[in-house]
């Protein structure tokens, strides 16, 4: 009888232990925990009440249009500055962002580089502060330049890099010793679309090792493409949260694509019909509009087809982020966004 009370006890105890893990393990998955954080400047609230937790492994989107908060927010979270309210925690409460400098690697979005320096030796003291040695910093250094093309500009001076070559090696001087979390204040502003590109195939592969990117931007098309979670900002507040699949998955299927080939012409009194779309995006050969409230594909495409507008493409698709992005802030705030660099 009593050999069965200790295998009870015995198998209490290892349920207790497996819960305890499991809700440790479960803790652990926000990288980042901003908690209920507000920060004022001058009796202007930039983050108001912000809370928002980021996974491990995930790629972040912190979006929102200049002046959202979203640098402000970065910066409680490196500790630069401190909240007014609120808690921020970092893997899982181990530190503060300056305690916890070498776990992290951070882009801000002033450039801060040296332009006396040669390029190598700037990537070396980077990699220095954060823990290297000297010769595995010029190692590390050296195999970063050569991957994104910068490689016959080790020994030149900073100041002869052009700006978007000085922003590749500020980005490389944030990721080269390896962080668990890099955070990134809009990394790919100035950037043309071929280093834009070599950048996003940089953090996608750091993601897919298990690290952690948090980064910031007003250009949804970036985050689209690249985020598992986003949330927007809007004068300080969070106004959407959440899995980026799950976020457009709830706005449901009431946008549709289309590319016309024939009587394109034809199109333009159905598209400006506001029984059948609420609004629309002409681009000429094609257009995105969405549907009114209760009108589905079949009406419109019945329409088109009896004006003898003729087709490529019809689709009933999710909304964008864009559509989403705008919806949520407004029409004035996403232009500004789209066009004006810099926040608050």
């Amino acid at each position: 009888m009593r050999r069965g009370s200790d295998s009870v006890d015995s198998g209490r105890w290892i349920l207790s232990s497996v819960k305890t893990v499991f809700l440790e393990l479960n803790v652990s998955q926000s990288v980042i925990s901003v908690d209920r954080v507000t920060k004022r400047f001058s009796g202007h609230t930039a983050v108001k009440q912000l809370s928002l937790e980021v996974p491990q492994g995930s790629v972040f989107g912190l979006l929102g249009p200049n002046g959202a908060g979203k640098t402000t927010t970065i910066r409680m979270i490196m500790d630069i500055i401190r909240p007014d309210e609120g808690r921020v925690t970092l893997f899982g409460g181990a530190g503060t962002g300056r305690e916890l400098s070498t776990r992290i690697g951070f882009l801000p979005e002033e450039r801060g580089l040296y332009p006396k320096m040669q390029v190598l030796g700037q990537l070396a003291f980077l990699g220095e502060i954060k823990g290297l040695t000297r010769s595995d910093a010029l190692r590390r250094g050296r195999e970063w330049l050569e991957r994104l093309g910068l490689g016959e500009w080790a020994e030149k001076k900073v100041e002869d890099l052009s700006k978007g070559m000085q922003q590749k090696v500020q980005f490389i001087g944030a990721l080269m010793h390896d962080p668990d979390l890099a955070i990134l204040d809009e990394p790919f502003s100035g950037l043309d679309p071929v280093n834009t590109m070599a950048m996003k195939d940089v953090v996608v592969d750091f993601a897919r090792r298990g690290k952690t990117v948090m980064f910031s931007t007003h250009i949804m098309e970036q985050a689209e493409r690249m985020c598992d979670h986003i949330v927007i900002m809007a004068k300080g507040e969070k106004v959407v949260d959440g899995r980026l699949a799950d976020i457009k998955a709830e706005y449901g299927k009431s946008h549709l694509a289309l590319e016309f080939s024939s009587n394109r012409e034809q199109a333009a009194p159905i598209l400006q019909d506001r029984s059948l779309f609420l609004s629309v995006d002409d681009y000429g050969g094609s257009a995105e509009g969405e549907m009114a409230h209760g009108v589905d594909g079949d009406t419109v495409l019945r329409a088109l087809v009896n004006a003898g507008v003729g087709l490529s493409r019809f689709e009933v698709v999710e909304p964008s982020l864009q559509k989403i992005f705008i919806a949520e802030v407004g029409g004035d705030a996403a232009i500004t966004a789209a066009r004006e660099p810099g926040d608050a």
